[in-house]
């Protein structure tokens, strides 16, 4: 949702004998704008990684963005399934950033604090990135790099071995294109990403590489309609063997039972109403 402000000049009105005259202004633009969305999806999935269980997800998001280029802003899901949380079933982050245009290309730079509310604080996350937007033609093309600094809800987790109060960092690259359909209010989107980090979950299931060492990939699109409503389908897939994962069970399966593990390629459809 954007709110502005609307500048009218009123009547000018001068000596007895001169007439009055009206004159409206083209408003400046507002120094902030505010923007989100909800989204209803049939799978959540971070880095390819389901954070549901393979369930449904509603979700939320929300910026206040000012003309200088910095924002704020937070983001919400459900959560369930493979990772306690820290005994939560909700993520609510914070993200803050600046973002700029120049010339052809867009800078982003910030940092998001992944919380869980209700699971312990060693759950949490901090994360820095940075994001180059452009475009080639008609193409829409970004490039991202995330990078989270040793903390200790990374350390190290398996079967076999745990250290409370181990120290891990983790790095994601990110490449995603858009392309749209002439005629058409589809857009085709693609996205690879690679994670390096903590290869095992956290102390209380966390993780943004529980592996240590994989890539993810979609291919999807979007279809705009009535208004600001957008429906997406998309193809998700990591390249998580069975035998990597592993060390991770019972938390890295569907129902924590110890099967049908819940990195596999899926399906996601998804509907998002943007405000």
């Amino acid at each position: 949702m954007r709110f502005s402000h609307l500048l009218v000049a009123g009547l000018g009105l001068s000596a007895i004998t001169a007439p009055a005259f009206a004159q409206e202004d083209t408003a400046p633009p507002p120094p902030f704008t505010i923007s989100g969305s909800v989204s209803v999806l049939t799978d959540y999935r971070l880095r390819g990684i389901s954070q549901t269980d393979k369930n449904a997800a509603i979700q939320g998001a929300l910026t206040i963005a000012h003309e200088s280029g910095f924002y704020i802003g937070t983001f919400g899901s459900n959560l369930s399934g493979w990772g306690t949380f820290g005994g939560a079933n909700v993520e609510l982050d914070a993200i803050g950033g600046f973002k700029k245009t120049m010339g052809s290309a867009t800078v982003d730079a910030g940092v998001t604090w992944y919380t869980y509310p209700g699971g312990f604080s060693e759950s949490d996350v901090v994360e820095f990135f940075g994001r180059l937007s452009g475009t080639a033609g008609p193409l829409g093309l970004t490039a991202g790099v995330y990078y989270a600094p040793k903390q200790t809800s990374l350390g190290n987790f398996s079967a076999t071995s745990y250290s409370r109060g181990q120290r891990e960092d983790n790095l994601y690259l990110t490449g995603d294109g858009t392309l749209g359909i002439p005629g058409t209010p589809i857009t085709a989107k693609a996205h690879i990403g690679y994670s390096n980090g903590n290869p095992g979950l956290g102390p209380n299931g966390t993780s943004l590489a529980p592996t240590g060492e994989y890539w993810d990939w979609a291919l999807g699109a979007d279809v705009a309609f009535y208004k600001n409503l957008t429906f997406n389908v998309s193809y998700i897939d990591t390249d998580i063997s069975k035998s990597e994962s592993a060390y991770l069970q019972p938390n890295f399966s569907k129902g924590q039972d110890g099967t049908g593990q819940i990195a596999g390629a899926t399906v996601l459809f998804g509907l998002t109403a943007a405000f």
